[in-house]
């Protein structure tokens, strides 16, 4: 009696796992279908790969490189399209690949395996088959071939040049503006000219303005004894030449002396000479004045201008244009950032013309 007992739980037991293995095994089902059993050379077709699964379970459908099988070709793999089924308990998910094939022949396409929860499953196999279209040749009749036509010249359309033409005309102005920025690099004024007028004073008064903003500047305390003489005698020159008529500013020392022996007394010309003399060694010879031979060359700057100057000058009362050309260090480097951008912009444009040229003549 317990023997029986041992025989019929054991055979329930092995039903129950027979039935859980084949409901299982039934829960995932993989089907291939292909939409043209036949393609002519070069042509595509699609391959539908279907999974039937649980929505609970993972599916990986295969990746292939660039062929399925030697022969023919995957074009595209679409995006898997998912549907769900039984109140979204179950799952439908269908992959298409695009293939082609440029040789003729019947090809058998292997099962595709695709894996359920890291368990493959096997699609059914496939067939295809591929041919090449061939044309009928008469060569009993060769009147019915004809021979090599004549070459086609191409007709103008305006579609073709309006681009080419337009960068053509931007050209000049871009090259205009890139002469015009180097061109103000170089002169270093601004792009824009702040034009200040100013009533034009006798040559005497404009020496002794200057004078004395050098004197309130100090600049031979600061230690820069070349600049304070530098500015010194411009000054002094430029007296010189509204005062007396020619151009000091481009003589040397020698020559201005020379010239104003003519025009005015020795003894105005003393104190001069000394000036001059000290200013050639500091700028030419590196002297280095003392404090006090500063003060008496300043001094003498006065005295010449105060004994030469002409009274009649005052009266005179014409005004000039004075232009201010002062340039931050951010206006030039934003203007030789704007001429390297314009010239970007020129190269590209002729390289762009080139190449539509060569591409319609080509």
């Amino acid at each position: 009696m317990c023997s029986n007992n041992m025989k019929k739980i054991s055979f329930l037991f092995l039903s129950f796992l027979v039935w859980f293995t084949s409901s299982r095994a039934q829960s995932v089902t993989v089907d291939a279908t292909i939409d043209s059993l036949q393609i002519m050379i070069g042509e595509q077709t699609g391959i539908n790969l279907q999974v039937s699964a649980d929505a609970n379970q993972r599916v990986f459908f295969p990746v292939y490189k660039d062929t399925l099988i030697r022969g023919v070709e995957i074009i595209d793999v679409a995006k898997p399209d998912t549907q769900y089924l039984n109140d979204r308990k179950r799952m439908l998910i269908t992959q298409t690949y695009t293939v082609t094939s440029f040789d003729s022949a019947l090809y058998y396409l292997p099962p595709m395996q695709v894996e359920v929860d890291n368990q493959k499953y096997s699609s059914n196999p496939l067939a295809l088959k591929v041919y090449s279209y061939s044309v009928p040749l008469d060569s009993l009749n060769p009147d019915h071939f004809f021979g090599q036509k004549e070459n086609m010249k191409p007709g103008f359309f305006w579609k073709d040049w309006i681009a080419l033409i337009i960068c053509a005309f931007l050209v000049v102005p871009i090259l205009l503006l890139l002469i015009y920025l180097v061109k103000r690099v170089n002169d270093n004024k601004p792009i824009i000219r702040k034009v200040k007028v100013e009533p034009k004073l006798p040559p005497h008064q404009a020496a002794l303005s200057a004078i004395e903003r050098i004197k309130g500047e100090k600049i031979w305390k600061s230690g820069d004894q070349k600049e304070y003489y530098t500015q010194l005698t411009d000054v002094i020159r430029t007296y010189i030449r509204d005062r007396f008529g020619f151009n000091a500013l481009e003589m040397t020392s020698g020559e201005i002396l020379e010239h104003l022996q003519k025009e005015t007394d020795k003894e105005a010309l003393k104190d001069l000479k000394d000036l001059l003399l000290t200013a050639d060694l500091v700028k030419f010879a590196k002297h280095n004045p003392m404090m006090n031979e500063n003060d008496a060359n300043l001094v003498s700057a006065i005295d010449f201008i105060a004994e030469t100057k002409n009274e009649q000058q005052e009266d005179e009362g014409p005004k000039e244009i004075t232009i201010v050309e002062k340039r931050p260090l951010a206006v030039k480097v934003s203007l030789i950032a704007g001429a390297v951008a314009v010239a970007a912009g020129l190269i590209f444009s002729v390289v762009y013309i080139c190449i539509q040229l060569y591409q319609l003549f080509a």
